[in-house]
């Protein structure tokens, strides 16, 4: 269940928004938390200073100990240099974080309470003049109990040099409930709304995101629907946007579409096969079983005739599917000039113009097939005359097979090189083919980086032109 949940994009992508946003909101609480305790803690802090400074301002202008305005509300102590206490709150019932924990004025000469050592004698390093206040405050976090009530502290340090009494130190301090109250205030308020800011992203991803995948679900669905009927004519519905998604459901369509086409083609190939294979086997048995029952009666000649036909027809269906399968040609250098006059030997009214050898990359035997059939289809529609010019052409190799028969007509340019396509319908099948030697020819120039194409000669009849790269 839980390989099928998180299996799905949908589920992937929720989890993956939510994780983000969790980390992003985890990261910017801690940062507001941070920076909302230090701004508090600095406000405390300030009021601490203020309120020292008030205390230091009324000793250095000769303000008696017992005549000080001392806040009871508020933890403040000062210390001579001795570390005695020499005036508090009066409230004040316990304290620490200052330079002494005592809450009692002490009299001179009594000796400093245990832990009250003048550790603090270097707290302030300033030399002052009498009557002057130290410019910089130190600041120290510690607690106080001020009738009966414990709160933590912000305590600031402020020394004063009083005439006749020496160095003094001021230690004041201000509550830090504010900073604790908002900070857990500001706590509270994120652990109730990032859970629900989490769900809300959460619901918003997984809603988006179906609604975007919505088309990839029609995909899905039409292709297994296509599977399952095995009905190559449907296609995938294409979304109305613009997106990857369109794309994908247009390149679905232009795959099915080929696919479709391959398949009909293999098809109409299986049923011509088929049919021109019918009429040599049908022959070859009849004059069989003639010849069984009547052996003076043997045609031999044509027994041979249609066997070899048989022959040449099965070794063209071969070669066709060797070729649909994706076989690529040898890399083997070629020479076409001496492969045209190799294949023109021989053959009556054939001239080969073919002075300089010129190499292209290949398939011997089947640039030879190529070169034969060319010179079969000429051979079978010239008058009188078959011309083959081998030439290079910049970085091509042409190779022209001129007839001066009555040409192909313009129309027909393209049909002629389809497989079992024959112009002349009434023409014997003994005498013109099964239609497959131009559709072999155009294949193995395809596969060998060329073209073949027809047009007219310059003695009336078709030209067959093929364009191979030089090697």
């Amino acid at each position: 269940m839980r390989r099928r949940l998180f299996g799905s994009v949908r589920s992937r992508a929720t989890l993956g928004a939510t994780l983000v946003v969790a980390v992003a909101l985890l990261a910017a609480g801690t940062a507001v938390l941070l920076s909302l305790r230090s701004n508090l803690v600095g406000e405390a802090g300030t009021q601490a200073e203020r309120s020292a400074r008030e205390v230091a301002a009324d000793l250095a202008a000769g303000t008696a100990y017992d005549q000080l305005s001392l806040d009871d509300d508020q933890p403040v102590q000062v210390v001579d240099a001795d570390g005695r206490l020499v005036a508090a709150s009066e409230k004040l019932e316990r304290i620490s974080g200052t330079g002494t924990d005592a809450v009692r004025p002490q009299t001179p000469g009594r000796s400093p309470a245990a832990g009250d050592d003048d550790d603090d004698d270097d707290a302030d390093d300033q030399s002052l003049e009498p009557g002057e206040i130290g410019r910089n405050a130190k600041f120290h976090d510690g607690s106080a109990t001020i009738e009966g009530e414990t709160a933590e502290y912000r305590f600031a340090e402020v020394p004063v040099e009083v005439p006749g009494k020496g160095a003094l130190t001021v230690y004041a301090g201000a509550p830090l409930s504010a900073e604790q109250s908002a900070v857990n205030t500001a706590l509270t308020v994120m652990l109730i709304g990032f859970p629900l800011l989490l769900g809300v992203v959460a619901g918003v991803t997984w809603l988006v995101t179906r609604r975007a995948l919505r088309p990839v679900e029609g995909i899905r669905g039409e292709m297994a629907a296509i599977t399952a009927s095995e009905d190559l004519a449907r296609r995938v519905p294409v979304p109305d946007t613009h997106d990857e998604v369109a794309r994908l459901a247009r390149t679905t369509n232009e795959t099915l579409a080929a696919l479709e086409a391959s398949v009909e083609r293999q098809r109409r190939f299986v049923a011509d096969a088929s049919h021109e294979l019918r009429s040599p086997i049908a022959s070859l048995r009849t004059q069989l079983e003639v010849a069984a029952a009547h052996p003076e009666l043997l045609d031999l000649d044509g027994a041979v005739a249609d066997t070899v036909r048989l022959q040449h027809l099965a070794a063209d269906l071969l070669l066709l599917a060797r070729l649909d399968a994706g076989e690529g040609p040898a890399g083997t250098r070629v020479d076409l000039a001496a492969l045209a006059r190799e294949e023109g030997a021989g053959r009556a009214g054939v001239t080969v113009e073919a002075a300089d050898a010129v190499e292209v990359a290949g398939s011997r035997g089947q640039l030879g097939r190529v070169l034969a059939n060319l010179l079969d289809n000429a051979q079978r529609h010239a008058g009188s005359a078959v011309t083959v010019a081998v030439r290079r052409d910049g970085d091509r190799v042409v190779v022209e097979v001129a007839d001066d028969g009555d040409g192909v007509p313009e129309a027909d340019r393209e049909r002629i090189f389809e497989r079992f396509v024959r112009l002349d319908a009434a023409r014997s099948r003994d005498d013109g083919g099964a239609g497959l030697g131009l559709a072999i020819a155009r294949d193995v120039a395809v596969r060998h980086g060329g073209t073949l194409t027809v047009r007219d000669a310059p003695a009336g009849g078709a030209l067959f032109a093929l364009r191979l790269p030089l090697a």
